[in-house]
């Protein structure tokens, strides 16, 4: 070959544990044999990309794991209205994040949550279980949450008006990605318009 071989072994990861119980420790000796083999190594799809072979660029056919290999488990009759909302928020959070670019203190943390929360809604679980009818009210629940914590977030954060008490207690139930940054969600081609009536309360931060 006039390239090093590169073998892609994808994995979803929250079947480690989950379903396969010994999975954690599997991976722990595999990757600790390579590190010891002279032959192979351990490398990331985009540091592979650097090292500037030149590759044909290809577009999968959409599949999935799913119910006759597509989407249908994640939308379909029973959750598809998860999505008008989802989409909105998401739009709503890259124009929180591009219009705030520099925050800091008080102001950073309520955005850094505003996504953290947002992140959580958008979890494939919640229309996965809705579909198969284990835990649906639960999974109603925990979506709808979410996406009431993030709205609740964003008018508060427009009005500059944070409720610190309620944004800590949010940060302690829901720490997950401790170390997000709301930055990635931003539009670095131009500001995103929002309503009208916010751009006033922009006006005044």
């Amino acid at each position: 070959m006039d390239r090093p071989p590169l073998v892609v072994a994808p994995y979803d990861a929250e079947l480690f544990g989950h379903w396969w119980f010994e999975g954690p420790l599997w991976i722990d000796k595999l990757c600790r044999l390579i590190a010891e083999n002279k032959q192979i190594k351990m490398i990331t799809p985009s540091q592979y990309l650097e090292l500037g072979y030149p590759l044909q660029v290809s577009v999968p056919n959409p599949s999935s794991w799913g119910d006759k290999g597509y989407h249908e488990v994640w939308l379909n009759g029973k959750n598809d209205w998860l999505y008008r909302h989802l989409h909105k928020a998401a739009d709503k959070m890259i124009a929180l994040a591009t219009n705030f670019p520099r925050a800091e203190d008080i102001l950073k943390a309520a955005l850094n949550q505003a996504a953290r929360e947002l992140l959580l809604a958008q979890s494939s679980d919640w229309p996965f279980i809705i579909t198969s009818g284990t835990m649906d009210m639960y999974a109603r629940s925990r979506v709808t949450s979410h996406l009431v914590r993030f709205l609740k977030l964003e008018r508060q954060i427009w009005e500059n008006n944070i409720d610190v008490s309620w944004l800590r207690h949010l940060e302690a139930t829901d720490n997950l990605f401790p170390h997000l940054d709301y930055r990635l969600f931003q539009n670095l081609k131009e500001t995103v318009p929002v309503e009208k009536e916010r751009l006033t309360a922009v006006s005044r931060l």
